[in-house]
């Protein structure tokens, strides 16, 4: 099994935040650009100049600030060995768009954006990133807490022997017990996590956490907000 997020933010001692949002680089953007290297050298060799490479993206306006600042389309990386240009062609989509072409698309969108897989009903998970991810809305969150209840447990145990919370805001565990007692979505469908994969990635984890962490836990000490009308964090 490859190293995992979850592993990483274990040895890394802090989960990601915005400011440190390293996940997005470790996970994803550096992945990428390691895949390309052994084409850009056969293709450099045979070219005699840089690769030219367009990296299509769907990332939209409505989906938050950050990603409505970002241009359409921009030249992110340009040296000898490559030039890399980024263009993001639903940027301006909005959502209701988004659903409308889907439902004449020629391949299925993922089961996550609904309540359950086949239902048709947008009613799932507003994005689909990572199973719990630190950038997710409330409502994503307590969603997936219901759907991959293992996986959550996983995240309280590195919050409780790191010390960060999952973020600045709530801690995972608070999330996992509001879920349980108070107002949460239904998951629709809950993963059972209860096979090899899983059990690799306990083990990398726990592996992790016997280590000293790499950077000390001090992101998080802030005071929480209220989930909902009687259920305060950190209580």
């Amino acid at each position: 099994m490859p190293h995992s997020l979850l592993t990483e933010i274990a040895a890394y001692g802090r989960f990601p935040r915005m400011g440190s949002p390293y996940c997005r680089k470790s996970a994803k953007e550096s992945v990428v650009s390691s895949a390309w290297t052994p084409l850009v050298r056969q293709l450099g060799r045979e070219l005699g100049r840089p690769v030219r490479i367009l990296k299509v993206m769907g990332l939209r306006s409505d989906e938050g600030p950050d990603r409505k600042k970002r241009p359409a389309f921009r030249t992110v990386q340009a040296n000898r060995a490559r030039i890399v240009d980024e263009w993001l062609p639903v940027k301006d989509w909005p959502t209701a768009a988004v659903k409308e072409w889907h439902a004449d698309a020629p391949v299925p969108y993922s089961w996550t954006y609904d309540s359950a897989p086949g239902a048709g009903d947008w009613a799932g998970t507003s994005r689909c990133s990572c199973s719990l991810c630190v950038f997710a809305s409330k409502r994503d969150v307590l969603l997936s807490v219901g759907r991959r209840p293992r996986l959550a447990a996983l995240y309280a145990e590195v919050e409780q022997v790191r010390g960060d919370s999952f973020r600045a805001d709530w801690r995972i565990t608070d999330l996992i017990r509001h879920a349980q007692q108070c107002e949460a979505p239904d998951p629709g469908v809950v993963c059972p996590d209860d096979g090899p994969e899983f059990t690799a990635l306990q083990d990398q984890v726990r592996a992790a956490l016997e280590k000293e962490p790499r950077k000390e836990p001090d992101l998080a000490r802030r005071r929480g907000r209220a989930m909902c009308e009687g259920c305060t964090v950190h209580s």
